[in-house]
């Protein structure tokens, strides 16, 4: 089994550091640290360049104790040099990632988007999820609706995600589910006043600071729209493609449409459309009655030449679920309402997109 990032850090504790004292982690002159799932670990030793001589031991010892160790396949320490009188800003920096890039652990990354907001978007992310779950995938839900993250309430999550380190966060669990929420670090109440940077900020690190573990699919429920969120997924992380969710009526399609002209735009593959709230069906008489319209979804697929992926009712059960924190794919997983994410669930492992 390859050796885990925290073991590593532990084994390099043990690597005193000749000249700021203490150990090498503890200094600061180890940097970078990367393990990959093979168990080949890579750091950079950012040491003062007059100490060079004294550091040569230093890394000697490093390989040696970690090379010594199971699960460990290979390693390479980088030595660099800065010069100690030189301010922060002026220190050589590495240079930006040029493109999007994966995310360790994470097999694939499908965006779950809609073009305009109160389609029901999130019911379906937060459905999907569950659904893959209970067909024995390994499921993340990341919440980057950052200005209404509704997940918590949704999957039945509460308590705020702990960070042993300070620098990587634990995400919670709930329905085999593994979830991470912007909800979760504030009041249910309490709005999150931020621009465009921060939001960046925050996304980045809930994708890159969260210890997700090895997941099949990691779902990102997108806010609505095409704003600077989806941009900053779409050219950071290397998205596998993108769930464009819409009512059938005109207005809510014409904002899909822009909502899939941007993911074309960032090179990200539509996988499907799918028409919530697609038909309502009385309790009381059982007449079937279109309120939003119908069929426009559907049209709308076939024009731009994606799949349909479902036609997902309107209907109490759903909401009442969600509201309660159990999906109706958790408390309802053999109703006729469940079956329409389970038809998503299916028609993304049939693709083999899962």
């Amino acid at each position: 089994m390859p050796i885990s990032r925290e073991a590593v850090l532990a084994v390099l504790k043990s690597v005193a550091d000749p000249i700021a004292g203490g150990d090498i982690v503890a200094s600061g002159v180890m940097r970078a640290l990367n393990v990959n799932e093979a168990g080949a670990v890579r750091f950079v030793l950012e040491i003062p360049p007059r100490h060079a001589e004294a550091y040569q031991a230093v890394k000697a010892r490093a390989e040696a104790i970690l090379q010594a160790q199971e699960g460990v396949t290979g390693v390479s320490i980088v030595m660099t040099g800065h010069t100690e009188k030189a301010p922060p800003e002026l220190r050589a920096r590495k240079p930006e990632p040029a493109g999007p890039e994966p995310i360790p652990g994470i097999a694939r990354i499908i965006a779950v988007a809609s073009g305009k907001g109160g389609v029901g978007k999130s019911t379906v992310a937060a459905n999907l999820a569950c659904a893959l779950a209970q067909q024995g995938w390994r499921v993340g839900l990341l919440d980057a609706d950052v200005y209404g993250p509704s997940q918590p309430r949704m999957l039945g999550v509460s308590g705020r995600p702990a960070s042993p380190d300070g620098k990587t966060i634990l995400p919670m669990r709930n329905h085999g589910v593994t979830m991470m929420s912007i909800g979760l670090m504030t009041n249910e109440d309490q709005a999150v006043v931020w621009r465009g940077p921060m939001l960046m900020g925050a996304l980045q690190q809930m994708l890159t600071q969260v210890q997700w573990g090895a997941l099949d699919i990691l779902l990102v429920d997108l806010p609505p729209g095409t704003g600077d969120v989806q941009m900053t997924l779409c050219q950071k992380a290397q998205v596998d493609g993108a769930i464009i969710v819409s009512t059938p009526q005109d207005i809510a399609l014409l904002d899909a449409r822009k909502g899939i002209d941007m993911f074309r735009q960032m090179k990200v593959p539509i996988l499907g459309m799918v028409e919530n709230m697609s038909t309502h069906i009385c309790s009381r008489c059982g007449h079937e009655e279109h309120v939003f319209g119908h069929g426009g979804v559907a049209s709308e697929a076939a024009k731009l030449n994606v799949p349909l992926l479902a036609e997902v009712p309107l209907d109490l059960q759903i909401r009442l679920a969600s509201d309660g924190g159990a999906p109706i794919t958790v408390s309802q997983p053999d109703s006729a309402q469940a079956r329409a994410f389970h038809d998503i669930a299916s028609a993304l492992v049939t693709r083999e997109v899962a």
